[in-house]
């Protein structure tokens, strides 16, 4: 791994510790895999606001359309074995189906291009206030024709992918659940990963949570319901280093895979483009995009209580998987943040080595800030924003303590001085970035309250 991206990864994980933090979520996990094997893992907050129970990186959290990728896996899987070709129409395996739906071939309905309904007319079973469908209920409900004309654009189906589960039971006579994780889930040396609810006796598990409203306070969403017919296109539950693990597998560059070259390349390249979206594109049971320059791929997923998001990046050999335990989740904007921090560490390099102990968290009335090494510089990061660096000012060290803005913005303090106060121990005490003094988070929250501490009010008659 080139020393850049360590020090990329040190950062992201301080980040989204301090953002779960600050908007008060229970939990998050997050994995780096790098060419495949897991190089970091990281949790933070509660399992269960309930119990008290706290995060590990060996809980499981219901990663929802991840599930998708998996069942594009088996299938691909099911063509290398010549058991199946992608140009086959659904109607080859399943029957029942309204005729328009069996004329779709299995390449539509994996690249959500097959025009199905996305959760048919009652989608209560994402809400809970039903239970998933089971095979009958789904093959019910697709005996309706098609939502629109098939080929003509991306429209997503979690319909689709529970049809696709179908199929997979037709050709190995087996249940999915059993055949995908033989052929898919051990090959893949994933040990941590269950196809739906219920999990093993004893496996740590993540609890699901609300938002604050609009009741005022987080409930627990148990979060363990199975999905039946819908695990093909939902049901899965992982941790984050195993769903780190996995994605690395589909990069088309990957060394070790469940999967050929040629079938990785097919699920990756971009089939669809995703209507009112910034260059982001759909493959086989796979989203994929470009950010800075880079490709990359990976797959979201949303399941009452739980938001996620794991994404690789081939130039990198990089996978990150980050997964958050509550209906508000914030794993697709720390995903983004994530690449704009590691574009800015690819960037400026590894710190230089006189560079490295102006790091750190910093504190005013106003929030706080991040000193961040990079290359040549060190940069004043803002830990709040969803691109920690954007705008950031950049420090030039002149001295053991000293340094100047060698840039800022229009607005900040370009080319004012920087100085670092040590105590008696000569420990670095505090910090003025030009005519800010910014000090550790105890030291501020003191402050606060011997300035503000609320006063007892006056019963209101």
């Amino acid at each position: 791994m080139d020393p850049w991206q360590r020090s990329a990864i040190d950062y992201i994980a301080s980040w989204i510790e301090f953002q779960l933090t600050t908007i008060q979520q229970p939990g998050v996990t997050v994995a780096f895999a790098h060419r495949g094997e897991i190089v970091a893992e990281h949790a933070f907050g509660l399992a269960n606001l309930d119990t008290g129970e706290k995060l590990t990186p060996r809980h499981r959290f219901r990663i929802a359309s991840h599930s998708k990728s998996f069942t594009s896996a088996g299938i691909m899987k099911l063509r290398e074995q010549r058991k199946l070709r992608l140009d086959d129409t659904i109607g080859q395996y399943v029957g029942g189906l309204h005729p328009r739906l069996a004329e779709t071939t299995i390449a539509q309905v994996l690249s959500h291009s097959a025009g199905l309904t996305r959760d048919g007319a009652d989608s209560g079973q994402f809400i809970d206030r039903r239970p998933y469908l089971d095979a009958k209920e789904l093959l019910a409900e697709l005996k309706l024709p098609t939502a629109i004309e098939p080929g003509t654009r991306f429209k997503y189906s979690n319909h689709g992918f529970g049809v696709l589960g179908l199929v997979i039971e037709a050709i190995s006579k087996e249940p999915y659940s059993v055949w995908i994780k033989r052929e898919i889930i051990e090959p893949a040396g994933l040990r941590a990963t269950e196809t739906d609810a219920p999990l093993p006796m004893g496996a740590p598990f993540a609890r699901g949570h609300t938002r604050k409203v609009p009741l005022g306070v987080r409930c627990v969403i148990p979060g363990d319901n199975p999905t039946h017919a819908m695990a093909s296109a939902t049901g899965f539950a992982a941790t984050a280093g195993d769903t780190a693990r996995f994605f690395a597998q589909l990069a088309p560059n990957a060394k070790k895979s469940v999967l050929s070259a040629a079938s990785r390349r097919e699920m990756t390249r971009h089939h669809w483009r995703i209507p009112q979206s910034l260059e982001t594109y759909y493959g086989l049971g796979i989203s994929a995009g470009r950010t800075d320059g880079w490709d990359w791929f990976g797959h979201g997923g949303h399941f009452q209580g739980y938001i996620s998001r794991t994404c690789t990046i081939p130039a990198c050999e990089l996978t990150i998987s980050i997964l958050s335990n509550s209906i508000d989740g914030g794993a697709p904007f720390w995903m983004d943040g994530a690449m704009q921090i590691l574009r800015v560490f690819k960037t400026r390099g590894v710190a230089d080595r006189r560079l490295r102990d102006w790091t750190g968290r910093w504190w005013t009335i106003w929030g706080a800030t991040d000193l961040v090494p990079a290359g040549n510089r060190v940069l004043v990061a803002n830990p709040q924003f969803i691109n920690p660096f954007m705008d950031a000012a950049e420090i030039e060290v002149t001295g053991r303590d000293t340094g100047n803005i060698a840039w800022a913005a229009g607005y900040s303090s370009h080319g004012e001085p920087v100085r670092r106060i040590r105590d008696k121990r000569g420990k670095v005490s505090d910090v003025w970035i030009a005519g800010a003094n910014v000090k550790p988070a105890n030291v501020v929250a003191k402050e606060i309250v011997r300035r503000y501490k609320p006063r007892k009010r006056r019963p209101t008659p």
